[in-house]
């Protein structure tokens, strides 16, 4: 799967459990960490855990692709999956304010998600 292909594919998954404001950011050009963001907002710490695991159960069953690590799975505060050339960060909402990634990395450019043939419900 390219970068692209793997970003459309985890932000369907997340709209799928009613993500709350999804937001890419192509920062490949920022850091060899990697190409892209993906940031989402979860209600509850319940669906903070369904949200990462519903992203990894479907890369993994529909595209073969398995997560190199996940951070935070303990703390229901914030997940971290990484797939290499995306990371996705699922946050409760104030513990996505108090790390602010967005602004942290600003100079990157946001990606509309119709850009990537997502459709925001």
């Amino acid at each position: 799967m390219t970068a692209q292909q793997t970003v459309k594919a985890i932000c369907e998954a997340l709209l799928e459990k009613k993500g709350k404001d999804l937001q890419v950011l192509h920062i490949e050009q920022l850091t060899t960490l990697t190409e892209y963001f993906v940031i989402c907002s979860a209600t509850s710490t319940t669906q903070v855990k369904a949200l990462a695991d519903n992203v990894e159960w479907r890369l993994k069953y529909d595209y073969e692709t398995v997560p190199h690590h996940i951070e935070g799975y303990e703390s229901n505060q914030w997940i971290l999956v990484d797939y290499g050339c995306v990371l996705v960060h699922v946050f409760l909402p104030e513990a996505r304010q108090f790390y602010n990634l967005e602004n942290l990395w600003k100079d990157g450019t946001a990606v509309p998600l119709d850009e990537i043939g997502v459709k925001d419900e």
